[in-house]
């Protein structure tokens, strides 16, 4: 995708990364996949990530124009338990609707870069279980699946299933 580009978001961009979210969330439920609500996650929650230095949230832009984004964090132990530092976990891959065909590949092509920049070897992520076309979609991009956690904590002490998928990265 040789028109986008990546920068690391300020706290500038939290509107822009909730409609970023709240779209994607808007087009789950449009097909019935149970996984984000929007206004699930607010302008705190991205504030909080991009100044915390223990996370980093990444847009990508086509001219002006913001097209996607996501998270990426260098450890979760929610989902993974404590491991050794050699893995960085993208969450939040949202990719705003009627954007190119293969936005969304290119930016899970950039976490994975950012990721071996940081000298880590894989990538992980966690999908929810319920979601098999999303994981069909990691599976495309060479994740495998090396788990599953059926009783991750949500933000709200609900409890939901989530399938670990890592890929290695050198």
């Amino acid at each position: 995708m040789r028109d986008l580009t990546f920068r690391g978001a300020d706290t500038t961009d939290t509107a822009t990364l909730v409609g970023l979210y709240d779209g994607a969330a808007r087009w789950m439920l449009e097909r019935g996949i149970d996984q984000w609500k929007p206004g699930g996650k607010d302008a705190r929650h991205f504030r909080r990530l991009i100044t915390s230095g223990a996370q980093e949230v990444w847009l990508a832009e086509e001219g002006a124009e913001a097209v996607g984004a996501y998270e990426l964090w260098w450890d979760d132990e929610a989902a993974w338990g404590v491991r050794a530092p050699v893995a960085g976990y993208v969450h939040r891959l949202m990719v705003r609707r009627g954007a190119r065909p293969g936005t969304g590949r290119a930016l899970l092509a950039r976490a994975e870069r950012r990721i071996a920049e940081a000298g880590r070897e894989l990538s992980r992520l966690d999908c929810v279980t319920a979601n098999p076309r999303l994981r069909t979609y990691y599976e495309g991009a060479g994740y495998a699946v090396v788990g599953e956690l059926p009783g991750k904590v949500a933000a709200d002490g609900s409890t939901y299933g989530v399938t670990l998928m890592e890929k290695r990265l050198f």
